[in-house]
This record gives C-alpha cells, sequence and structure tokens, in this order.
C-alpha cells in the first residue's frame, strides 16, 4: 500500500476557453492510500473496456485514464475527486514507481524452460487472471495483494507445475552452449 498526503493548497490559473482566471482550494491536508491490486485494475478495466496491463502501441493510455487508475487504487473512503487534480508530479512519480516495484523476494532465471507461462502473447485482462488464479485453487482474498506479487505467486504455480520435459533438440543445444562457454573459459579446443 502506497499513502500519499496532499497538503491544504489553493491553485490559481487562468482558464484559456472560459477566458477566466480559476482558483481552486483544498481545504485541508487529504491522506489517500493507494493499492494497485487486481480489484484496481478490474474496477478501471470496466470502465475503460480495455485490457490495463498489455503492453504495445494500441494500448497507450491517456492523462484522463491513468489518473482515472489512480483513482481506481484508492482504498480510502470519501475521497473528493477534485483532491487528485492536486497530485503533484513528484506524488505521480512515486506512484509509477509503487506500481512498477515487484513487491517480493522472488526471481526466476531467464531461459526457455522458466519463461512466465502466463504471459503467452494473449491480452491479459482481469478475467483471466481471475481464472489463473481460481485454477490454482488461489483464495479471492489475492485479489487484494498488489499485482506485482499476484503475478509472481501465479508464475511460480506455472513454473512448478510445469511437468514438460526439455525435449532432445533443446537438451543438445543447452549442452552445446554449456560446452562452448566451458571451452572458451578455459581456453581449450575440446
Amino acid at each position: 500500500m502506497l499513502t500519499i498526503v496532499i497538503p491544504k493548497q489553493t491553485k490559481k490559473y487562468y482558464d484559456e476557453i472560459n477566458e477566466e482566471f480559476v482558483v481552486k482550494e483544498l481545504e485541508r491536508d487529504t491522506t489517500i492510500a493507494l493499492e494497485h491490486s487486481l480489484v484496481s485494475i478490474s474496477k478501471w478495466e470496466s470502465k475503460w473496456h480495455k485490457p490495463f496491463l498489455s503492453d504495445g502501441a494500441n494500448n497507450k493510455k491517456t492523462n484522463e485514464e491513468l489518473l482515472d487508475y489512480i483513482k481506481c487504487m484508492t482504498i480510502s473512503q470519501n475521497i473528493d475527486d477534485k483532491v487528485y487534480s492536486f497530485l503533484t508530479r513528484k506524488d505521480v512519480e512515486k506512484i509509477n514507481t509503487y506500481i512498477s516495484n515487484p513487491m517480493t523476494a522472488t526471481t526466476f532465471n531467464i531461459n526457455k524452460q522458466n519463461e512466465n507461462p502466463y504471459k503467452k502473447k494473449e491480452v491479459v485482462t482481469s478475467e483471466l487472471i481471475y481464472y489463473w488464479m481460481f485454477s490454482n485453487q488461489i483464495p479471492k482474498e489475492c485479489e487484494k495483494w498488489n499485482i506485482n506479487r499476484l503475478m509472481t505467486l501465479l508464475r511460480v504455480f506455472g513454473v512448478k507445475n510445469d511437468n514438460s520435459k526439455m525435449g532432445k533438440k533443446d537438451t543438445y543445444k543447452q549442452n552445446r552452449a554449456l560446452n562452448a562457454a566451458r571451452r572458451a573459459r578455459l581456453g581449450s579446443k575440446g
């Protein structure tokens, strides 16, 4: 969970559309608690009708969509919408750092056999993540976990439950690469 305190303040700016000066005031310090979770993603996807986690040029998010995701992340009660207009660039950087934090000590070796089984060129939506959770008998309460931690748990399930063995061709290829590396390290020819 990330907590951000937005101090009492007044903003003055010129509205070029209406050609007038506007004054916005935040009457008191406001603390918002944020959680980057499956619940937040599900709320956001139900409003915007597009996948939140998928990468690519087709999935660029507008500033409005990103601000709305921050609202979906908010677990504090009774937060006035105008509070979000007082977020500073530093606050948004803090939120982005929090979103990209893995929130776990688990790491994975990168090789063909150990690649993420839940990242197979399919569009990842909240419903698909729920499916993976329930397929692995992960309790629904985990939907409130940080999404990066939940995805790591799902990946662990995928790796641990993968009973497939490496084929002969892949085994030979891996052995050739290991032998070539040893020869290079030891400076031998065979």
